[in-house]
């Protein structure tokens, strides 16, 4: 159905858990209805240098939130860069590679339309993930995730038709990771 966002399964939402677990950032929290901790970080526009939840998608701790999941740690992750408000870097496994970057924008609005245009020039299945603050699956099989003031996006365009100990598609990798990421993302 058009517009319907898919649940996050069992194998991606056992991913956001384990991220969740191994006790990501170092923010404050506050209880949430349901008893668990909730962080809250109040957006802010983009800046000279990268946020902390943009460095943190090629730090260690997202390395080896990502190497737990799929049972594979990367030869090397690329030296980052940031360009245009955009911080990036390739996990470069040995029978392929996946890019992670971020684009960090100035408002809400200025973030859906970057997000929307993704949509636009990448193109979007029908199958959208239930994460962040809107997110799909570009026909490529990259994964897009809106949260806060900005955009991940997981290119898995360059991994092998079955990655990792559990053999997963490239785009089901790519929504592995991206749910991995986001349940350490804390939007700093």
């Amino acid at each position: 159905m058009p517009g319907v966002r898919r649940h996050v399964g069992p194998l991606l939402a056992v991913m956001v858990l384990a991220g969740a677990l191994a006790g990501c950032g170092s923010s404050s929290s506050t209880a949430s209805p349901s008893g668990t901790s909730v962080k809250t970080v109040k957006p802010k526009p983009a800046g000279v240098n990268p946020s902390k939840s943009a460095r943190m998608v090629c730090g260690s701790e997202a390395n080896g939130d990502i190497a737990k999941a799929f049972g594979v740690s990367p030869a090397r992750i690329s030296t980052p860069t940031w360009i245009d408000h955009v911080y990036s870097c390739t996990y470069e496994y040995p029978d392929g590679v996946a890019t992670l970057s971020v684009k960090e924008l100035d408002s809400a609005a200025e973030t859906k339309a970057y997000f929307e245009g993704l949509a636009t020039q990448m193109g979007r299945t029908s199958e959208q993930l239930a994460l962040g603050q809107g997110a799909f699956v570009a026909t490529n099989g990259a994964s897009v995730v809106r949260k806060d003031w900005k955009v991940l996006v997981v290119d898995v365009t360059k991994l092998p038709p079955k990655f990792g100990k559990q053999h997963l598609s490239p785009t089901l990798t790519g929504e592995g990771i991206a749910a991995t990421v986001m349940g350490c993302w804390t939007g700093a």
